[in-house]
């Protein structure tokens, strides 16, 4: 394979996991979650990953348990925070003992604000300490591996207007190397969320993975057509003045990637 292209030879490929936060202490949920959730688990479990899920975690679980996830030291916490196994039609209980394999997936479905992710107690966790547990070093099984990031949060209250120019952010690079994360929306801006469908961008990330991953696409360029599906999408928004306007969402992918991350399906 070409040296420019991540080498993806483990079975397993690696780990994928999905923190769901529905169930916020305030009252508040966030349906149409669950069905993220689910096309998340049945795409990367089809692309070869080991797919895992913790539901409703606080600021402090969500640090906790990804801090495990990062070493996998503590089998115990697999318990402590309730963590399910995709069978393919499923979660159930993990049947195996947890590795890393050649590259990882952490995604977030929750509540945000500008840089960080909620947990269900609405305490923020910084985007940028998830990514960085996860950090080359000597001690790291995920060195030199790719790991990406998929945030489906707002990061703001704003409404993306059809009218208006994206801002760029070019200085907001991760200094660490092999991470890629895939920002459901830009600094400030709200994301949507349909109460059944899904979200947005979690929906146009698996159709397009779905659809490219089996072409040898890359998922770098794969996420640009996500980008321009979900620029395109609008919906109505009234106001509490009564006036209608027009809603969009502009994704943003950020990565230090040093090679093309190329993910095929996997078949047993």
């Amino acid at each position: 394979m070409s040296q420019d292209v991540y080498q993806i030879n483990s079975r397993p490929v690696g780990l994928c996991v999905i923190i769901n936060n529905k169930n916020f202490k305030d009252g508040s949920q966030r349906r149409g979650t669950d069905k993220d959730a689910q096309s998340l688990a049945e795409v990367f479990s089809w692309l070869g990953f080991r797919v895992l899920m913790c539901k409703d975690l606080t600021r402090d679980q969500m640090d906790q348990a990804l801090t495990f996830v990062a070493s996998l030291a503590d089998m115990s916490q697999l318990q402590k925070f309730n963590f399910k196994e995709w069978d393919g039609s499923s979660f159930v209980d993990p049947r195996k003992v947890l590795e890393h394999g050649d590259a990882f997936i952490c995604s977030i479905l929750s509540y945000g604000k500008k840089g960080v992710v909620l947990g269900t107690d609405r305490d923020p966790l910084p985007i940028i300490e998830i990514t960085r547990k996860f950090s080359g070093c000597d001690q790291s099984v995920l060195t030199g591996k790719p790991k990406v990031f998929v945030i489906q949060a707002c990061q703001g209250s704003n409404i993306q207007r059809g009218a208006q120019l994206m801002e760029t952010s070019p200085s907001t690079i991760l200094e660490d190397a092999d991470v890629l994360v895939a920002m459901a929306t830009v600094a400030g801006r709200a994301s949507f969320r349909h109460i059944v469908d899904g979200s947005w961008f979690v929906q146009s990330l698996c159709e397009q993975l779905k659809e490219r991953c089996p072409r040898g696409e890359d998922i770098v360029s794969i996420l640009h057509y996500v980008n321009n599906d979900v620029a395109n999408r609008e919906v109505s928004l009234c106001s509490q003045s009564g006036e209608v306007k027009l809603g969009r969402q502009m994704p943003e992918p950020k990565f230090t990637l040093t090679k093309k991350l190329v993910l095929q399906p996997q078949h047993s």
